[in-house]
């Protein structure tokens, strides 16, 4: 009637969410085990091949993951990405790590 409620947000797919994170550049890479995030990588890249995601950081896949299982959350900064998945590198233990993007100014 007035136009206070608009459209609302538009959500993307989540295969959409995931095609967005190929080639990001990575500064670090977490991960909470227990109570405590632990930093499991620095600098690398978010690529995708094969249809698995594959974490890169510190010379080494930290995480591979095949992108139909994968659940993908932004954080709310906007500075990374929650990857939860099971882990294929690590004998498919169910894994939650953090990536948090390079920042570059524009």
């Amino acid at each position: 009637m007035f136009g206070f409620f608009g459209k609302g947000k538009k959500v993307s797919s989540p295969q959409k969410q995931i095609a967005r994170l190929h080639g990001m550049a990575i500064k670090y890479v977490t991960e909470r085990r227990g109570e405590i995030e632990e930093v499991v990588g620095k600098g690398g890249s978010l690529s995708i091949r094969d249809g698995e995601l594959l974490v890169f950081s510190s010379g080494d896949i930290v995480m591979r993951a095949n992108t139909s299982e994968l659940q993908v959350s932004e954080l709310l900064s906007g500075d990374g990405v929650i990857l939860t998945a099971p882990d294929l590198a690590h004998g498919g233990q169910m894994r939650s790590v953090i990536a948090h993007y390079v920042y570059y100014r524009k």
